[in-house]
């Protein structure tokens, strides 16, 4: 009997373990709750001009990835230093190929508290 619940408990883990796909699959990041106040600025202000998808253009340029490529757009400037720059100067650093329509009031118009939270969440964007 013993043997008999052993060899079932055998066949239960065995088929778990089948179905749980690779071990080293990745898992998706878990926003803090700043880049969680980030994303809803950025779905409520940006959203509608900038897509998070790659090689997706609405408006502006896809932010996919930005990130990552924001380190290297200035030299000097970090990544933080550049998003931030790039949220109330928008001017000052176009995307080759895309025109000055993003608007300039943003440091205005939001709160400091959603500018470092939609700074925080466009940091998610590797």
């Amino acid at each position: 009997m013993r043997f008999r619940r052993a060899c079932c408990l055998l066949l239960i883990l065995m088929a778990l373990a089948a179905c749980s796909g690779p071990a080293d699959a990745a898992v998706p990041p878990t926003l803090s709750n700043e880049a969680i106040l980030g994303k809803q600025v950025f779905t409520r202000e940006c959203g509608s001009c900038h897509s998070t998808m790659p090689d997706t253009v609405i408006v502006g340029p896809s932010l996919a990835g930005i990130a990552t490529q924001a380190e290297t757009r200035v030299p000097g400037q970090d990544a933080h230093a550049y998003l931030l720059n790039a949220i109330l100067n928008p001017g000052d650093h176009l995307v080759e190929g895309f025109q000055d329509l993003m608007p300039s009031n943003f440091g205005k118009k939001l709160p400091g508290e959603e500018i470092d939270a939609l700074v925080a969440y466009l940091m998610t964007l590797e």
